[in-house]
């Protein structure tokens, strides 16, 4: 089932949806060869070959091997003085998880322990409907630089694309006035978008932590520094950063996902290695976060008679949607889809997205677009094993991104 027909929107000549609807079918046929040929991140080959090919097709000047070797960026002039005009970036990830799909579909992975379990088959396949449909607009008031990465998963692709110069002109153009991302979202029904300016994505910070104490005899504990009891002291004075460090009001996860020690009942094992992570939606509040954690750590495994080692990687900075590039896109939906048909989003969400890579450069915002069918109340979650883009979904996330590209900035 289709959402409702959105509100017309004038071209040069005719309306979006004379571009648009042209190219829905084409958009889901390459949707299902992606979904078939999913490859993980910096490993995209057929997948940038793909969108290369694409845009070759429709005569858009393009660029390969970014990012490592598989971003691609293609650019289409403004119809009209192109140097003076403004320059909006359209962006899309291209990579899939290590998970195996149990969709059942027909089109499912053939690719053994792999799927595209977070709907970047979606994505990738709307901005190519994208650059089929502005290829055959009237006029573009604006340049367009269509942003194709890898590596969203983990990878830092979105980083990768803004060194090597996705939005700073070097390619292309000019310099990127401004850039949109979406994201499917199977808690929103379908036709729906949502977004909110400011912080709307976390930060992902990442640790390793190994407790070293003095393994022995389990019959013998007082022979022995037990890292298993430190690292569960440790485990709940960490949860105090939330509860009793940070402002309420403020936002913080620390999660410690997984725990590895020991090899036997009998035996007190001499370290103990746990891994998490923490998410925060400010810088200032990231910082101290990290301080806090190393100061806990290291004060209740020193208490006990342990020692403590900590491994910080950096993850995603907070995706910060600009208010004026969220203005334009909340003026825009609205307009195209109906006010009832977008959500204003309350509260941010604590997962991550390496699109807050482009908004430290220029002003950024990112949506979400809904996936959940009428009639259902949820779909399968993102990073599951049942988990597909919804095609009834290309059509409205091909035209808002249309409109974004040709709206004048």
């Amino acid at each position: 089932m289709t959402p409702p027909t959105e509100t017309p929107a004038m071209t040069a000549s005719g309306t979006i949806e004379d571009i648009v609807r042209p190219v829905l079918t084409h958009a889901r046929d390459i949707r299902h060869d992606l979904h078939r040929h999913p490859e993980l991140m910096f490993e995209e080959v057929r997948t940038s070959g793909m969108v290369a090919s694409e845009l070759q097709s429709l005569g858009i000047e393009h660029a390969t091997g970014l990012a490592g070797g598989t971003g691609v960026l293609g650019y289409l002039p403004a119809t009209s003085n192109p140097a003076s005009a403004p320059t909006i970036a359209l962006r899309a990830d291209m990579d899939a998880l290590p998970i195996t799909e149990e969709t059942g579909r027909d089109y499912a992975s053939e690719t053994p322990g792999i799927m595209h379990a977070c709907g970047h088959d979606g994505h990738t396949a709307i901005l190519l409907g994208v650059a089929r449909a502005l290829s055959n607009a009237p006029a573009r008031p604006n340049n367009v630089v269509l942003v194709f990465q890898p590596a969203e998963e983990g990878g830092a692709g979105g980083e990768k694309m803004c060194a090597d110069g996705a939005l700073d002109g070097s390619r292309f153009g000019k310099t990127v006035d401004m850039i949109y991302g979406l994201h499917g979202w199977p808690e929103l029904p379908l036709g729906m978008v949502a977004t909110r300016t400011g912080p709307l994505l976390a930060s992902t910070d990442e640790f390793v932590l190994t407790i070293r104490g003095a393994g022995g005899h389990a019959a013998a504990p007082h022979r022995t520094i037990d890292p298993v009891v430190v690292a569960a002291h440790v485990v709940t004075a960490l949860q105090t950063i939330a509860s009793r460090r940070i402002d309420p009001t403020d936002s913080v996860v620390v999660t410690v996902g997984a725990i590895q020690a020991g090899t036997a009942f009998n035996v007190i094992p001499d370290r103990a290695v746990m891994q998490g992570t923490i998410r925060t939606l400010n810088d200032h509040t990231r910082a101290e976060v990290e301080r806090e954690f190393r100061r806990i750590v290291h004060g209740v495994s020193e208490s006990l008679g342990a020692s403590a080692e900590v491994e910080w990687d950096p993850g995603y900075p907070v995706t910060v949607n600009d208010p004026d590039a969220t203005d334009r896109f909340r003026r825009i939906a609205k307009a195209a889809i109906g006010p009832e048909r977008f959500v204003e989003k309350p509260t941010p969400t604590m997962g991550g997205e390496d699109f807050s890579y482009y908004a430290k450069h220029v002003p950024a915002s990112f949506f979400m677009l809904g996936l959940c069918p009428p009639g259902e109340t949820s779909s399968p979650a993102l990073h599951t094993p049942r988990f597909d883009f919804n095609d009834d979904a290309l059509e409205t996330g091909i035209s808002l991104m249309c409109r974004l590209a040709l709206d004048p900035a």
